[in-house]
């Protein structure tokens, strides 16, 4: 009898693993998705389909952006950088959060935030964490090289640059 009872406890146990296993697979192909259809490629469609409703995006500016406001981020930098590359270069996943390592790379032929086209081939660095509800990622915390980015632009000056 407590043979059988361990035995049901493991076949639970492993069942479980796997349909964790199972959605944490699925939580990375949906930001694989993300990063490919819609800041890749424009598919702007996509976006609703993998973010919530209730969406909240925690970046190093004031306040936090919503659904609507990732669709007004992705056209400004599509339309800024007409060649935009988001790369993924490391992702790890574990539970109901995501992180990647990314670069984004692309000539700067748009006006972005107010800044005029440099003509410029930018790289920008960034980190994101993405939470996940339901298969739908409803919080993300992102960290970016904003820095660097205005470096490249010619906006900021390295103190001690000529």
């Amino acid at each position: 009898m407590l043979f059988s009872g361990v035995f049901i406890l493991q076949f639970f146990s492993c069942q479980q693993k796997e349909e964790i296993s199972k959605a944490t697979e699925e939580n990375k192909a949906s930001v694989r998705r993300l990063i490919d259809e819609a800041w890749n490629k424009g598919n702007l469609a996509v976006i609703d389909q993998i973010l919530s409703p209730e969406y909240r995006l925690h970046i190093q500016a004031p306040g936090a952006m919503d659904r609507e406001g990732y669709h007004q981020a992705v056209s400004m930098y599509r339309s800024a950088f007409p060649d935009f590359l988001f790369t993924i270069e490391d992702m790890v996943a574990e539970g109901d959060k995501v992180v990647i390592r990314a670069t984004m790379t692309g000539t700067q032929e748009g006006e972005l935030m107010g800044l005029p086209p440099s003509g410029k081939m930018l790289t920008m660095e960034a980190i994101a964490i993405r939470r996940f509800e339901d298969g739908k990622i409803v919080e993300e915390w992102v960290l970016t090289d904003m820095l660097g980015m205005m470096q490249q632009m010619g906006v900021v000056q390295m103190p001690g640059s000529p």
